[in-house]
């Protein structure tokens, strides 16, 4: 029990201790947090925040939509870089359990996670027919600053273009949610613009890199699929599609045991965005 506790405590500390920024990264994040704030008509193309949860079917991998219509009230969802929350509302839809024969009975227990607060009076209406335990909208804090206690577990973790695209800090983003995953349970996520596990593609803006890569210790590239299939105590499949603009790899990382161990990585190159351009070096 206590090398249990002292192991746990240690996680925490690596979790929560972010490396420092070189000055013109930081620079970047700054200029990064006034797209996160903006509002109106000084919200910037192509940052959104009411993905549908239909859009949240078309982005991630196939078995997303089945993963979470077999999700019953002893389950829970955490949405990351939720926005207005609209894929959660969409989910306690009456049209939801329509279209999904398969579901029956209450819903799972859905945390929303946004760095700003999008919530609509939809959302408010929504939460108190609800109840407080079924439905919650965590904001103004990253998904860092949060304690395994303070969130608990869940069996599927969803970033639609959310944190996985913005961090500056994968090593430490994929610590976390692997960390939040029960075993058994289910990272999906995305990336635009992003070499595909085949490599067919070619960078969607021209005379423009990616907008996330990852080099080895040596230089060479290393995919991002790659790297994340290099990570112990995982299942990963990727699935590139380039009918979207810019064609986007969608990933499903099931955690299948608790031994888990993320390669580091170290961010070296940082432009604000929607979502922003980052390259990082893959630690010896």
């Amino acid at each position: 029990m206590l090398v249990m506790v002292v192991a746990q405590l240690l996680w925490l500390q690596s979790v929560h201790a972010q490396a420092p920024l070189n000055p013109k990264i930081k620079a970047e994040v700054s200029k990064q947090e006034s797209i996160y704030r903006s509002e109106g008509d000084r919200v910037p193309e192509g940052y959104t925040v009411d993905r549908s949860l239909s859009r949240y079917v078309e982005a991630l991998t196939g078995d997303f939509d089945r993963s979470l219509a077999r999700l019953g009230p002893g389950d829970r969802w955490l949405d990351i870089g939720a926005g207005k929350g609209q894929a959660i509302l969409d989910y306690f839809a009456p049209n939801y359990d329509l279209a999904h024969a398969e579901r029956r009975g209450r819903k799972a227990q859905v945390v929303a996670m946004s760095i700003e607060d999008r919530r609509t009076p939809e959302w408010g209406f929504s939460a108190a027919s609800l109840g407080a335990n079924q439905l919650r909208y965590l904001h103004n804090r990253r998904l860092r600053e949060y304690s395994v206690e303070e969130l608990g577990r869940f069996q599927i973790i969803t970033d639609v273009i959310g944190g996985f695209s913005y961090t500056t800090d994968l090593t430490l983003f994929m610590q976390m949610v692997l960390g939040l995953l029960e075993p058994g349970g289910n990272f999906y996520t995305v990336l635009q613009d992003v070499h595909s596990e085949t490599g067919a593609n070619q960078p969607y803006y021209e005379d423009s890199p990616f907008l996330t890569e990852i080099a080895d210790s040596s230089g060479a590239e290393m995919k991002v699929c790659s790297w994340l299939k290099s990570i112990s105590c995982v299942q990963v499949t990727c699935e590139f599609k380039k009918e979207w603009r810019p064609p986007l790899e969608a990933f499903q990382v099931q955690k299948v045991c608790n031994d888990v161990n993320v390669p580091a990585l170290t961010p070296v190159h940082y432009e604000a965005g929607t979502p922003p351009e980052r390259r990082f070096v893959l630690k010896n």
